[in-house]
């Protein structure tokens, strides 16, 4: 049995109006000048944004990829994201706007994100930009033969680490560790 658009959600989570109202809708990043890891999703999905949390969808599995790697000593919600800068890490997208998929997004907001995530990582300096998305980075930083993992390529000063896609949408990828 299917839940009604205007029934309350379980607690915690956006209806589906509340979703469908998300579309387009941006979250802040969390960042600082500085960080060591500076990870950038593709772009928030409609529940992350509906919560405004990066990465708040169940079964999505950035949170724990980041404890299993060691960057965090337990398993962190994605309601407490505000604790990462502390650890020297951030989240940002390269498109800021979110949808209900990735593949919804053109190939010219990509490469104008990817311009624009650029210019961020040369003003916040951080040692690692981690971008969360194979296919995102190829198009966003014109470079088709990009594999995951490190990355000739740097941005200013940051090495660049490419990752799989967490989302459950995506559920056969492994995520590699990025170096501590």
């Amino acid at each position: 049995m299917t839940q009604p658009a205007n029934a309350p959600a379980r607690p915690g989570r956006p209806t589906r109006a509340q979703l469908a109202e998300a579309a387009g809708k941006m979250i802040p990043d969390v960042a600082a000048p500085g960080l060591r890891v500076l990870f950038a999703g593709i772009n928030p999905g409609l529940y992350s944004a509906a919560v405004g949390y990066h990465f708040a969808r169940p079964g999505n599995r950035f949170w724990l990829a980041l404890h299993l790697s060691g960057f965090t000593d337990r398993l962190l919600r994605p309601a407490e994201q505000e604790l990462l800068p502390g650890l020297g890490l951030g989240i940002t997208n390269v498109v800021a706007r979110s949808s209900a998929r990735a593949d919804e997004l053109r190939a010219d907001e990509l490469i104008a994100g990817g311009l624009l995530l650029a210019a961020k990582v040369r003003r916040l300096r951080p040692r690692w930009l981690a971008v969360v998305g194979v296919t995102a980075y190829r198009t966003a930083f014109s470079a088709p033969g990009a594999a995951v993992g490190p990355q000739d390529a740097r941005i200013g000063q940051a090495s660049v680490w490419v990752l799989p896609n967490p989302s459950g949408l995506n559920v056969l990828t492994t995520t590699p560790s990025l170096p501590g």
